[in-house]
C-alpha cells in the first residue's frame, strides 16, 4: 500500500499548487506580493534526498512535462528544471547531513534558485519586465515564506512517508 502513497502524494501536490495560488497577489500596503506554491519540486527534493535520485528525476520529468503542457506555453522548461533540481539535490546532500532541517534549508534554497532561473528565463525571452528588485520584494521573498511554512507543517510527513517506503523496497525479495 506505501508503494502507491509517494506518487499518489505527487500527484496530489501537482494539482493542489494552481489551488494555492489562487490566494495570490497579495495587496500588502498598497503593492500586490505574489506567493507561488512549489510545493512539488520540494516533494521531489526530498524524494531525491531520502529515497533515490532516479525516481526523483524521472518524477520530475513527467510532472515537468505535465506542467509545461498544462500551465504554460514553453515546452521543456520544467521538464528540465525539475530533474536538475532534484540532481543539484542529491549532489549536495553527499558532503551535508540529512537532517530535517538541513533538509528543509536546502529545499527553500533551490526553490529560490529555481524561481531565479525562471525569472531570468522569462526576462530573457520578454515576458517580463519586472526589475530584479520588484522580483526579489514582490515575490521572491513572498514565495520563500509561504513555501517554508509549508514545509515546516508538512516536511516531518514527507520524511517519514518517504523513509518508510525505503524501509518497504529494502525489506522485498529480489
Amino acid at each position: 500500500m506505501i508503494r502507491f502513497v509517494v506518487p499518489l502524494i505527487a500527484i496530489v501536490l501537482f494539482f493542489l499548487e494552481p489551488v494555492f495560488g489562487l490566494f495570490s497577489p497579495i495587496e500588502l500596503y498598497g503593492e500586490y506580493r505574489f506567493l507561488v506554491p512549489r510545493f512539488l519540486i520540494m516533494y521531489l527534493i526530498f524524494i531525491s534526498i531520502y529515497y533515490s535520485r532516479n525516481v526523483a528525476m524521472i518524477y520530475g520529468l513527467v510532472f515537468g512535462l505535465l506542467y509545461d503542457v498544462t500551465y504554460i506555453d514553453i515546452i521543456g522548461l520544467y521538464s528540465f528544471l525539475y530533474p536538475l533540481i532534484c540532481l543539484i539535490a542529491s549532489f549536495i546532500v553527499r558532503y551535508i547531513h540529512q537532517h530535517l532541517l538541513v533538509t528543509t534549508t536546502l529545499s527553500l534554497l533551490l526553490v529560490a534558485l529555481l524561481e531565479f532561473v525562471l525569472y531570468q528565463f522569462f526576462l530573457l525571452i520578454g515576458l517580463t519586465d519586472m526589475s530584479m528588485s520588484n522580483f526579489v520584494y514582490g515575490k521572491l521573498i513572498p514565495t520563500m515564506i509561504a513555501n517554508s511554512i509549508f514545509l515546516i507543517m508538512l516536511g516531518w510527513a514527507f520524511k517519514y512517508l518517504i523513509n518508510a517506503r525505503f524501509i518497504q523496497r529494502l525489506n522485498q525479495p529480489s
